[in-house]
């Protein structure tokens, strides 16, 4: 709770002026207001007795200044103007309550919502290993949403009841004492049943926010992944598991929504009873004669400024609670551990020579993933890094990137130790192409320009051609301005990952790593692409990750991972004559080529 309440004092740095001035015109909307029922209360007192002696003072000189034909009538007159005065003065001081809390909130939660879309971007990259993106969604969006409602209204609302209860308590007790400590009688009641309510769903909404988080997350994953969902046929199964989480948000709500129909009867209960016992003492004191009509009147006007109030307490405590949850929320991901965001340096380009010494690493104690990798990588030259799945080879990349620190050894990049080198630096002398490749849903060209916007025309033409895309994207009815859908939705799978490579080529890095990144595309579009990668040696370090003996055999060194360790490490002819994993594997995919070839020929005899 301290750790909101400092968030929520440090959020609002910059826009206190602004709710100073709408706590200023609250204040000035409570004077109008008080003043109104003083005016109906003396009126009502003229127009009883036919005195007006008991009329309001300084109404009453300015009826008589008016002068006319009736003073009751001149008197009412002035009264009434004087009433709708005060309530057209206090309609303008409202109006500007409510324009300073709302652009102090809007301006609050704007902030707010970069400040979280920035730290997004900025947080370790172990934190997304067990990150929701639903929930991440649920955090940026319907929790800030319910945070602007709390600022914009609800924290004016509490200044507002208290300021009510402080100024209106005195005026009751002026008017008459007997009553006013009748009609205060119960306002503990209601105040205690308010933070009994609080207390109880505070907790009941940090369940139910949860279970929307859920559903957003369900809903999410669907959307994104429907046509796996279609491919196996599992529209049932995940249309029940979506019903699951709604049912529970359901639930969840209902509770929420019981507690809130408690709250409000028993409140409602309390103030009823709270302006029966006073309407029933004050009609006493009226038919005794020691109080008149108008003071009846006005006292009840106050009472009922009160009450209400206190009792929308539970509906501002409602929001409350709910504010308190979701600045809990949002406050976890501002308090999570970032990577510096230290601005580049100027910096000569990397020449892209690469030492791995003695590294160990593991993405949980206890547990290593690599250990005591030492390799070198001269500028220019291509590395390809072999093994089965889960040895290490894409942990490298993420070391490589500083993604992930490394715990032991040393990973220097042109002699330095990467951990002294800016990361954003460090992370424009790389350029990465993933096995699923993530597009944005823009135009092909703006994906291209991702890492370098600058790029001209005949640049981003040659990185196509090198690519083996620039034939596909000009059969587009639209070429280069061809939208390509959600995580490039509209592409085949190797042509999604041939354009990352024409952006990675675009971006023309000192080093180049590949992760598995031509494995959906075909055998002679692969041997274009090494080909025109082969053109690139001397110029650029290639890193090739891959399975296929085609797309590393013509690297300079094959380092061979398993487990965590380095098992082989050679060029393909000497690790291919050397009995160990990867001769095996040259024989399990010659024996495939082999037997695939046997099955062409095959079908080409037979027809």
């Amino acid at each position: 709770m301290n750790t909101n309440h400092s968030t929520l004092w440090r959020i609002t740095r910059g826009q206190r002026l602004r709710y100073l001035y709408a706590i200023l015109a609250m204040a000035g909307t409570n004077t109008f207001m008080f003043g109104a029922p003083l005016v109906a209360k003396y009126a009502i007192d003229v127009v009883v007795e036919k005195d007006l002696s008991l009329a309001a003072p300084g109404l009453d000189l300015l009826a008589r200044g008016l002068g006319g034909a009736d003073p009751f009538l001149t008197y009412l007159s002035v009264s009434a103007a004087a009433a709708v005065l005060f309530t057209g003065l206090g309609g303008l001081c409202l109006y500007a309550r409510g324009r300073f809390a709302a652009l102090a909130s809007e301006a609050i939660v704007r902030r707010v919502r970069e400040a979280m879309y920035r730290r997004l971007h900025h947080l370790q990259a172990g934190y997304y290993d067990g990150a929701d993106t639903g929930d991440l969604v649920q955090r940026a969006s319907s929790d800030v949403e319910t945070l602007r409602v709390f600022l914009a209204s609800d924290v004016v609302e509490i200044g507002r009841a208290v300021m009510l209860v402080a100024c209106v308590t005195p005026i009751l007790f002026w008017m008459d004492a007997r009553l006013a400590w009748l009609s205060l009688c119960l306002m503990p009641l209601l105040t205690i049943s308010a933070y009994l309510f609080f207390t109880r769903v505070k907790r009941v909404f940090q369940e139910t926010d949860e279970a929307e988080a859920a559903m957003t997350a369900t809903l999410q994953e669907n959307l994104t992944g429907i046509r796996v969902v279609r491919a196996f046929a599992r529209q049932r199964y995940e249309i029940d598991k979506f019903a699951a989480r709604n049912a529970a948000f359901r639930d969840h709500n209902h509770r929420l929504i019981k507690l809130m129909g408690l709250y409000w009867s028993t409140s409602d209960l309390l103030a009823m009873s709270q302006v029966g016992i006073v309407l029933f003492a004050g009609a006493g004191y009226l038919m005794s004669g020691t109080m008149t009509v108008g003071t009846l009147f006005a006292f009840m006007t106050y009472v009922a400024m009160v009450i209400w109030p206190v009792r929308q307490l539970g509906r501002v405590l409602t929001d409350t609670g709910k504010a308190v949850v979701s600045l809990g929320r949002i406050n976890e991901i501002l308090n999570e551990t970032e990577e510096s965001r230290e601005p580049a340096p100027e910096q000569p380009r990397a020449r892209g020579e690469l030492h791995f010494e003695h590294v160990d690493f593991a993405y949980e104690p206890g547990r290593p993933v690599l250990r005591d990798i030492s390799l070198h990588v001269p500028a220019g030259q291509t590395l390809a890094i072999v093994g089965p799945p889960g040895s290490g080879k894409s942990t490298l990349v993420r070391l490589l990137l500083r993604l992930y620190e490394h715990e032991q050894g040393s990973i220097r990049l042109d002699g330095v130790e990467i951990t002294a080198l800016n990361r954003q630096w460090l992370r424009r002398q790389i350029g990465v192409v993933l096995q699923e490749p993530f597009l944005y849903s823009r135009s092909i060209r703006a994906n291209l320009g991702v890492g370098r916007p600058d790029a001209g025309e005949r640049e981003l033409l040659a990185a196509c051609e090198e690519a083996a895309i620039r034939d596909s994207i000009e059969r587009f009815p639209t070429g280069f301005e061809a939208m390509v859908g959600e995580r490039g939705v509209t592409l085949s799978g190797g042509q999604r990952q041939r354009l990352a490579l024409a952006r990675a080529l675009l971006k023309d890095p000192p080093v180049l790593v590949l992760d598995d990144s031509l494995s959906a595309v075909d055998t002679g579009t692969e041997a274009k692409i090494l080909a025109a990668l082969r053109r690139r040696k001397g110029r650029q370090t290639t890193l090739i990750i891959a399975h296929r003996l085609s797309s590393v055999m013509h690297a300079d060194r094959i380092v061979v991972l398993d487990e965590g360790r380095i098992v082989q490490l050679g060029d393909h002819a000497t690790l291919a004559a050397r009995p160990g994993p990867y001769q095996r594997l040259c024989d399990i995919q010659g024996a495939l080529d082999a037997a695939i070839q046997r099955d062409v020929d095959a079908s080409g005899a037979a027809s």
